[in-house]
C-alpha cells in the first residue's frame, strides 16, 4: 500500500509541475528591447531604480523611460508572480521557507516541534497563502496529507518532491550563494589595490593580487571571500545554523526559483541572478517567535547531558516554558480563567483528584501506535483499560468543580469525554485478555468461552500430557532394554512430537545407533531425539498445537484492536484536551504555592510589572528581592489605561528603552530575564518576537569570534524587531575595545530611537559610563528610563554608612555622589538587588573581585592603577620599576630640561656658555670660560 500511495502522488507531482512552470512571468529586462549589451545594460539600470534618479552614464530619453515602464507594468500584469512555499517534517518537526514575489523577500520557519494535527503547518498556509506548495518524499505522511487538504481547498499546486531535493547541505550551498549574502553592499569593498588595477596601466594581470582585484571589478569576486562573507551574514538575518529542515526547504524552494527562472526567461544563472532582497524570520501571526539563542539565554526547556557519560540522552533541567506562546488573547484569558478556577480553595479537594487520575493516564495515542505495529503487550492493553477508568472517573471530578462553568478547558473535556463508548471499550478488552495468564505467558492470551475452536484447541494442549504417557507406554514395548533404559515422549512447539531416550556411553564414543523405522532429530549432552512413524501420525492428527493456540489468540487480539481503532480520533482528541489540562492544573499549582497572581492582559503596547518576581530564581536563593518595572513600546502611553488601574503611575516617564546600570554582579542580568516572565500585578502585551543577547554560545566549528556572534544576535533583532518585539541586550559591546564597544552601543540605541512609533521595547544593562554624557546618551534629555541597582556601604563594624537611594530628579555626575562613590579597602559593600531610578557611575569591580575570592594584595594594587589612569598619572606606574640611582638621574634631567625652557635665548647678554653650564649643572673654569 505505501508505495502504491507515494506513487500517486509522484504522478501528480509531474502533471502539477508541468502546469506550474507555464504561468510564470517572462524575463522583465529583455521587455527593455534586443539593443547592445551597453543599452540593455543601461535599460536594466533605469528598469530597476526607476523611482531614484536617472544614472547619468544612460542616454534614454524621458519618454523612453516612461514608455518602457508602461511596456513592463503590462508585462507583469499579463503574468502574475507566483508564492512559492516549501516545507518539510520529519518526525513531528516542520521547517518551511516561501518567496513573497511582491515584496522580493525570502521567508524562513526554524525548525520548530508541531502538535498531532499540524496546526503549526496551517498557520504556516493560512499567513503565506501559496500558489505553489512543495515538499518531500521523505515527510511524514499526516503532514503530506495536511498539504494537500490546503492546496485542494485553495486551488493551489501541489508537489511532492524527491528527497534528494531537501538536502540540509545542498541548501545551504544554495543560500550562502545568493548575492544578498555573498556580496557586500557598495562602500564596504573598497579596496586600494583594486583602484590601482582599474588604471589603463594595469590592463593586464601581474600577479594574483591584481587578477583577484580585477575579478572583484568585474562583479564575479573571489568565491573564498564570498562564502566567508555568507556564512558571517547569514545568521544577520536569521538563525538556521541548527535547523536542518529549514535549510532544505529553502534549497529546494531556491531550486524551484531557478528552475521557473531558466525555463521563463531562457537565462540560467543560477541563484546569484535571483531578485531576494532579504531574509526574514516568519513571525506567525498567533505565536510568539522566540529562536534558539533566546531560548538558551532565558532558560527556556533548557537541557542538561544524562549523568551516565555513554548516554547521548537529555533531561530537562532548570527551565520555565515551552516555545511558541500563543499570542491570542481570548486563549491566554480563557488559561486564566482554568487556573484561578483551580486555584480556589473550595475547588482544592476536586483539582487534587485530577491529579491522581491524570497521573494513570499513560501517552495512549503512543500505545494505539505500538498495538497496530504488532509489537504491543501487555504493559499496553493494560494502560488502555487504566485509560477508560480514569477517564471516567475525571468526568466525575469535573463536575464536582464549583464555578467553572466559564472554563473552556472544563466544557471541552465535558464534550468530548464520552464515557458510554469509552466503558465499553474498557469492558470489551476485560471480556476478551486472560490478565492472570497474560502474565504468566509473557504474551497477551484470551479467555475462555471467546471461541469454541481455541477452547478446544487448549483443552487438548492441556490435557496432552496423558495422552503421551499412554503413548511412551505403547514404544518402549518395542524397543529393546539394552537401548534405552527409559523412553519418553515429548513435545516440542515448530517441531512436534519425538522421542527421548537417554545419550549411552559408546553413542558418543562411536556414534548414535538408530532402530529401524526411526529417523534421527538432534541430541544434547543426556538425551537423544527421533522421530518415527507413530510421531509423524501425532503431527497429523494432532497438530502444532502451540502454535496453532498463539495464531488464533493473534486474530481474536487484532479483531478487538480493530474493534478498538474505530474510537482512535476520540480517544486522541480526549488525550490531547487531558495534556492541555494537566498543564493548567501544573500552572495552578504553582500559582498556589508561589502566591501568583493573575495578569491583565492588554492588546495596547504597554508593560507595567508591580514587585515582579524571577521564577526560578527566587527558588535558587535565600532571599529574593522584587522589583517594579514598566515600559512602552512605539507609540503607546501608560495615560490611557489609568482609569483602568489605579496603581499605575502615570507621572514618570515611560519610555521604549530601559537602561540598568550598577555593579559587577549586582543582578542586572536578571532584571533582564524576568522582563517577559513574571509578575504581582501586570498590565502586560503580547510580544510577537523575543531577540535577547545575554549569553554568547561558542564552538570551535563556528568561523565567527565571540564578538562576531554578538554583533549577528544584534544583527538579527534589528532586521526583525517591530513595535511589539522585546530586545534584551546585556553588556553589549564589551568583546571590542571599550571605546568602540560604547559608540556601537549608543549606535544601536540612536537606531531603535529613531524609529520613533516602531521602536520595540528595549531592556539595556551595561558598564559603559562614559557614554553618559550630553553629546551621546545625555540622560536629562534621552527618551531612555534610566535605572541602576542599589547597594550598601558598611564599615568593618557593621555600621552602614551610605545605602543606594535612587537618584533625585536631576541627574548627578559629580565624584562625590553617591552613585559613583567608591568605598575604602576596609568598607564592605552589600548587594541589595533593589532597582532605582537614576545612573550607578561605578562598577565596584575591585569589591566584586575580593568577594569571589581574588587575593587582597591583587585588588589593591588593581584600585591603585585604576586611581592613577583616572588621575592621568601614568608616569607614576613607570616610576615603579626603577631604582634610587636611576630616579636620580631623572629627576636631574628634569631640572635640566625645566632650566633649558626657562632660558631666554634673545635676552641673554653674558657668556653663553657660562649660562649653558649652568643650565646643565657643570662647572666652568676660568680657562674655559675665556675660550
Amino acid at each position: 500500500m505505501p508505495p502504491k500511495r507515494g506513487n500517486s502522488r509522484r504522478r501528480r507531482s509531474d502533471t502539477s509541475g508541468t502546469r506550474s512552470t507555464t504561468s510564470s512571468r517572462p524575463t522583465r529586462a529583455r521587455d527593455l528591447g534586443e539593443d547592445s549589451d551597453d543599452n540593455e545594460t543601461n535599460r536594466k539600470k533605469v528598469r530597476w531604480e526607476r523611482n531614484d534618479s536617472v544614472d547619468q552614464e544612460s542616454t534614454i530619453t524621458p519618454e523612453q523611460t516612461e514608455e518602457t515602464e508602461e511596456t513592463l507594468d503590462e508585462s507583469e500584469t499579463s503574468v502574475p508572480d507566483k508564492t512559492c512555499l516549501t516545507a518539510s517534517c520529519q518526525h513531528g518537526r516542520v521547517g518551511a521557507a516561501y518567496y513573497d514575489p511582491v515584496k522580493c523577500m525570502m521567508y524562513v520557519l526554524e525548525d520548530t516541534a508541531d502538535s498531532r494535527h499540524y496546526d503549526l503547518a496551517k498557520m504556516v498556509l493560512e499567513q503565506a497563502k501559496p500558489d505553489v506548495v512543495l515538499t518531500s518524499s521523505k515527510s511524514d505522511d499526516g503532514f503530506i496529507d495536511t498539504l494537500r487538504q490546503h492546496t485542494d481547498a485553495s486551488g493551489s499546486v501541489f508537489q511532492i518532491r524527491p528527497y534528494k531535493d531537501f538536502v540540509p547541505g545542498k541548501g545551504r550551498d544554495r543560500l550562502m550563494s545568493l548575492q544578498l549574502l555573498s556580496d557586500l553592499p557598495p562602500g564596504e569593498t573598497a579596496d586600494p589595490s583594486s583602484e590601482r588595477s582599474s588604471s589603463p596601466s594595469n590592463s593586464h594581470s601581474r600577479n594574483a593580487y591584481e587578477f583577484m582585484s580585477r575579478r572583484r571589478q568585474r562583479g564575479t569576486g573571489d568565491p573564498t571571500a564570498k562564502r566567508w562573507n555568507a556564512a558571517i551574514r547569514l545568521s544577520n538575518f536569521a538563525s538556521i545554523d541548527a535547523a536542518p529542515l529549514c535549510l532544505s526547504s529553502i534549497g529546494a524552494l531556491l531550486d524551484l526559483l531557478v528552475r521557473e527562472r531558466a525555463v521563463n526567461d531562457l537565462e540560467d544563472e543560477g541563484t546569484r541572478a535571483l531578485d531576494i532582497r532579504g531574509i526574514e524570520i516568519l513571525a506567525l501571526n498567533e505565536v510568539m517567535q522566540i529562536n534558539a539563542d533566546a531560548l538558551f539565554s532565558l532558560q527556556i526547556f533548557e537541557n542538561e547531558n544524562h549523568a551516565c557519560a555513554q548516554s547521548d540522552k537529555t533531561k530537562e533541567g532548570l527551565s520555565l516554558c515551552g516555545n511558541g506562546p500563543s499570542l491570542s488573547l481570548d486563549v491566554i484569558n480563557s488559561r486564566h480563567n482554568a487556573v484561578a478556577c483551580f486555584i480556589g480553595p473550595e475547588n482544592l479537594t476536586s483539582t487534587s483528584s485530577l491529579h491522581g487520575h491524570l497521573k494513570g493516564i499513560k501517552n495512549v495515542p503512543r500505545i494505539l501506535g505500538v498495538l497496530k505495529d504488532g509489537r504491543g503487550k501487555i504493559s499496553e492493553w493494560q494502560g488502555l483499560v487504566k485509560f477508560t477508568f480514569h477517564c471516567a472517573m475525571l468526568k466525575d471530578a469535573l463536575l464536582e468543580l464549583n464555578r467553572a462553568g466559564n472554563v473552556d478547558i472544563v466544557r471541552q473535556l465535558l464534550d468530548v469525554l464520552d464515557i458510554a463508548t469509552l466503558r465499553d471499550v474498557g469492558n470489551r478488552i476485560n471480556e476478551t485478555i486472560d490478565w492472570e495468564e497474560s502474565a504468566q505467558a509473557g504474551r497477551v492470551c484470551v479467555r475462555a468461552h471467546i471461541d469454541e475452536e481455541l477452547d478446544n484447541r487448549k483443552t487438548v494442549y492441556y490435557g496432552i500430557d496423558s495422552v503421551l504417557s499412554k503413548v511412551a507406554q505403547q514404544m518402549s514395548q518395542q524397543v529393546p532394554a539394552d537401548y534405552a533404559p527409559s523412553l519418553n515422549i515429548v513435545y516440542f512447539p515448530q517441531l512436534g512430537f519425538l522421542i527421548c531416550v537417554p545419550m549411552l556411553q559408546e553413542w558418543q564414543e562411536a556414534g548414535i545407533a538408530v532402530i529401524d523405522g526411526w529417523t534421527f532429530q538432534f541430541s544434547s549432552e543426556s538425551h537423544v531425539y527421533f522421530k518415527s512413524q507413530e510421531m509423524h501420525d501425532m503431527d497429523v492428527h494432532i497438530g502444532d498445537l502451540h502454535s496453532l493456540i498463539v495464531d488464533r489468540e493473534i486474530e481474536i487480539i487484532q479483531a478487538l484492536l480493530e474493534e478498538i481503532l474505530v474510537h482512535y480520533d476520540l480517544v486522541a482528541e480526549a488525550c490531547d484536551v487531558f495534556a492541555e489540562l494537566d498543564c493548567l492544573l501544573a500552572f495552578a499549582d504553582a500559582a498556589r504555592m508561589y502566591d501568583y497572581h493573575r495578569p491583565n492582559m492588554v492588546e495596547e503596547n504597554i508593560t507595567y510589572i508591580k514587585q515582579g518576581r524571577h521564577p526560578l530564581q527566587e527558588q535558587v536563593v535565600d532571599t529574593f528581592v522584587p522589583n517594579d518595572a514598566r515600559i512602552v513600546g512605539g507609540s503607546c502611553h501608560p495615560s490611557e489605561f489609568a482609569s483602568s488601574d489605579d496603581s499605575m503611575d502615570t507621572t514618570s516617564d515611560w519610555n521604549s528603552i530601559v537602561l540598568c546600570t550598577g555593579a559587577n554582579a549586582c543582578g542586572k542580568v536578571f532584571v533582564d530575564k524576568s522582563e517577559d516572565i513574571h509578575s504581582k500585578l501586570l498590565e502586560w502585551l503580547i510580544y510577537l518576537i523575543v531577540f535577547t543577547r545575554i549569553s554568547t554560545r561558542e564552538s570551535v566549528s563556528n568561523v565567527q569570534s565571540a564578538f562576531m556572534i554578538d554583533l549577528n544576535q544584534v544583527s538579527l533583532a534589528l532586521r526583525n524587531a517591530t513595535a511589539r518585539s522585546l530586545i534584551l541586550l546585556d553588556e553589549f559591546g564589551k568583546g571590542t575595545l571599550s571605546t568602540d564597544g560604547a559608540g556601537l552601543l549608543c549606535g544601536v540605541l540612536k537606531h531603535l530611537l529613531d524609529r520613533g512609533p516602531n521602536c520595540p521595547k528595549v531592556v539595556v544593562a551595561t558598564h559603559f559610563h562614559d557614554v553618559f554624557r550630553e553629546e551621546l546618551l545625555d540622560p536629562e534629555s534621552t527618551p531612555i528610563t534610566f535605572l541602576h541597582m542599589q547597594v550598601m556601604f558598611t564599615s568593618s563594624t557593621g555600621t552602614i554608612l551610605e545605602s543606594g537611594d535612587s537618584t533625585p530628579a536631576q541627574f548627578s555626575y559629580s565624584e562625590t555622589s553617591n552613585m559613583a562613590r567608591q568605598p575604602n579597602p576596609t568598607e564592605k559593600i552589600t548587594y541589595l538587588y533593589r532597582v532605582a531610578e537614576g545612573l550607578s557611575l561605578v562598577s565596584h569591580a575591585a569589591k566584586c573581585a575580593e568577594i569571589f575570592g581574588v587575593p587582597s594584595r591583587v585588588v589593591q594594587r588593581a584600585q591603585y592603577v585604576s586611581e592613577v589612569i583616572a588621575n592621568h598619572e601614568l608616569g607614576t606606574l613607570l616610576d615603579e620599576e626603577m631604582t634610587d640611582d636611576e630616579r636620580h638621574d631623572l629627576e636631574d634631567a628634569e631640572a635640566v630640561c625645566r632650566r633649558f625652557l626657562a632660558w631666554n635665548l634673545e635676552h641673554e647678554d653674558g657668556n653663553v656658555k657660562k649660562r649653558l653650564a649652568q643650565v646643565l649643572g657643570r662647572p666652568m673654569d676660568d680657562e674655559d670660560i675665556e675660550d
